[in-house]
């Protein structure tokens, strides 16, 4: 891992994306921390070419995206030709929708053939879509985790993943064995930390909860990991200060 491959997820600082001026604030903030990329996900209603201009303007790279489920469908067109303005290979959604979560397995699979010919449509345009995975697809059908149906029932060029080290844990799953998993179908993860407070697990900093990271920059380190990204859902301080703590932390381990 070098210190060039540590991206932001915007979503951590979603409060503060609303507006193309907000915008160029927080990133320039992310800058000066020391990131080099950024994932655009939950950011206002903004002009692409403005992403795109106050991202150049701080030098940081769209590295990777999250996009709506709707548009990743009805708009494939539309979301290509923003990445690639953007120069950003890894289109990822960030949730399948609730009516094929909630309807167990056979829900997966509508979802699989749903996303099929997009995911393909990407795929033919130089682009890589991306599923990130929450708790839920830890759930066993039948002795087989969704995770592993998703796995198995899909594309392996055209459906790749971007791991939650989080919500991968918060299902009982190990981070790390996941990671080795998706050996050749994984070049973005997302990193966060789990803390306990009380009984009850929370999002925290980098090397502020309990998570094995030995375990699991190595494991990414072994795969290529392209991306290594930063999200913290909720921030118990300033969510900058959590972002500053996290690359510290990354950064430390970079250069051991």
């Amino acid at each position: 891992m070098r210190t060039g491959q540590i991206a932001a997820q915007l979503y951590t600082l979603r409060e503060y994306t609303r507006t193309a001026e907000d915008l160029d604030r927080t990133l320039r903030r992310v800058a000066e921390i020391g990131y080099a990329a950024v994932q655009v996900s939950s950011i206002g209603p903004i002009d692409p070419r403005e992403v795109k201009a106050s991202a150049d303007r701080h030098g940081l790279a769209i590295c990777a995206t999250h996009v709506p489920y709707a548009r990743l469908v009805d708009e494939t067109d539309a979301v290509i030709a923003e990445h690639k303005l953007w120069d950003c290979r890894y289109v990822g959604l960030g949730m399948m929708p609730k009516h094929y979560r909630e309807a167990g397995p056979e829900g997966y699979r509508a979802f699989i053939r749903e996303i099929a010919e997009p995911a393909r449509k990407l795929k033919d345009a130089g682009l890589q879509f991306v599923y990130h995975n929450h708790r839920m697809e830890f759930e066993k059908f039948g002795g087989r985790t969704a995770m592993e149906l998703l796995m198995e029932e899909t594309d392996p060029d055209a459906f790749h993943f971007e791991l939650d080290t989080y919500w991968a844990q918060a299902g009982g799953a190990d981070p790390a064995a996941w990671v080795r998993r998706l050996d050749g179908r994984m070049k973005v993860v997302h990193l966060k930390d789990m803390a306990v407070h009380g009984d009850e697990p929370h999002f925290a900093e980098l090397g502020e909860g309990n998570m094995n990271w030995d375990a699991i920059l190595d494991a990414c380190r072994a795969i290529g990991m392209a991306w290594y990204v930063v999200e913290q859902d909720v921030c118990r301080r300033d969510p900058f200060e959590s972002l500053a703590i996290s690359f510290r932390y990354l950064t430390e381990r970079a250069n051991r």
